[in-house]
């Protein structure tokens, strides 16, 4: 067996289970889930009708480079999304099976497994598939904590040069999971000068970009490159999925698009790994790129969610509205010294109410795990939902 398998560590909700093993709820209450990610709003029926429409690609095998009418829908998405110069759909767009599997299979494109230094820097907390790539691909992980002083972006400019000598590829996630914070262009200026300098790759995460509650959304990497006079996109690859934005995370449909180079070898790795599309979903990934009014549609629920859950949920936890994303990371520690794994526990042994906590989301890294004391909530559910399950955390939260 690969040795490298015994590197992985349980999945945070593997870990949720094994905390709750031996609670039974408050059967007065019924269950309400805040731990798990996965949208729960419907699926638009205009995409559900494009998939019907189209069964007859079930017959067909796709090609992993996907079809150009796929592509061009992605390019044109993108151009009016980031008001960037058109990329070029054969090039520099590669359509993949939700971003989950590309981000894990980039790594093993672009690190070298004869290299026993090599480092994959990863943001803490982080998404898992950050670590089971970097250790799959022969690599280890390097974490920089999140800096709540920096609205929770790591602070790169404290990682020793030694480290940055060794870094062969970056994962980010803009907005972030489970941070909900949004990169800067002076960040993002200071991550491409790194690239530039020290040669690594970075993976720009941002499956959340539609989902945000400012006026104005969140800056890509694609688009902060193109303010940047960073012609063709050096050493950048972005990630982008439909599952949040759309509500679609069963069809696993998503893209990655940016360096031209690095998307060549991409597309070689993944014509051997079996990583090619349904035709049948591609049909319907066509026209949800297409449509804007079932994101805003599906944005403005999420807003309307997020003001009337956050205040009920600030009287007890420390907690505030992010820049964009789904999920409320919020401190446990304002009325009580709780720990977030116990705090979890204890509400779903009371209240029914199930939230995943922040240490299953992070590692002890330079001294601490910054998701100690921290819950993620994931306000998926329609807005009822979510605030009776705020309403049961005051409660829960009041009588610690």
């Amino acid at each position: 067996m690969n040795p490298l398998l015994d590197r992985l560590q349980p999945y945070p909700f593997e870990k949720l289970r094994a905390l709750f093993s031996d609670v039974t709820p408050n059967p007065a209450y019924s269950a309400i889930s805040l731990g798990i990610g996965e949208p729960k709003h419907p699926t638009p029926a205009f995409i559900q009708q494009a998939l019907t429409d189209n069964l007859d690609g079930l017959a067909t095998y796709p090609s992993t480079i996907g079809s150009e009418p796929l592509r061009a829908a992605i390019a044109n998405w993108l151009q009016r999304r980031y008001a960037i110069p058109p990329l070029n759909p054969s090039t520099q767009i590669l359509p993949v099976n939700g971003s989950r599997e590309a981000l894990f299979a980039l790594a093993q494109t672009v690190v070298d497994p004869s290299d026993r230094d090599a480092l994959v820097m990863c943001p803490n907390p982080f998404y898992q598939i950050y670590e089971g790539a970097a250790y799959l691909s022969g690599a280890q992980p390097y974490f920089v904590n999140s800096d709540p002083a920096r609205n929770f972006v790591p602070d790169y400019s404290s990682v020793p040069a030694d480290v940055w000598a060794r870094v062969k590829l970056l994962y980010l996630c803009s907005p972030g999971n489970p941070t909900g914070s949004v990169l800067t262009l002076d960040d993002w200026k200071e991550l491409f000068a790194l690239s530039d300098r020290y040669g690594f790759v970075i993976a720009a995460d941002e499956c959340y970009s539609e989902i945000y509650f400012k006026a104005e959304a969140p800056l890509g990497s694609l688009e902060a490159a193109h303010k940047l006079g960073r012609d063709g996109y050096p050493r950048l690859i972005t990630f982008s999925s439909l599952s949040k934005r759309s509500n679609v995370p069963g069809m696993r449909s998503g893209f990655v698009a940016g360096d031209a180079a690095i998307l060549k070898k991409f597309l070689l790795y993944r014509t051997y790994h079996g990583g090619a599309m349904s035709p049948s979903i591609q049909s319907a990934s066509i026209a949800a790129w297409n449509d804007e009014t079932h994101v805003i549609e599906n944005r403005a629920k999420y807003i309307a969610k997020f003001q009337q859950v956050t205040p009920l949920l600030q009287e007890v936890l420390d907690v505030n509205l992010p820049d964009a994303g789904f999920y409320l990371w919020a401190k446990v520690d304002k009325l009580t010294t709780i720990s977030d794994t116990e705090f979890a526990k204890r509400l779903y042994a009371e209240y029914n109410v199930t939230v995943l906590p922040g240490s299953y989301l992070a590692r002890d890294a330079h001294g601490f795990n910054p998701g100690q004391q921290r819950i993620r909530m994931a306000l998926v559910a329609e807005v009822d939902e979510c605030l009776e399950a705020a309403q049961r955390i005051v409660k829960f939260a009041r009588g610690l």
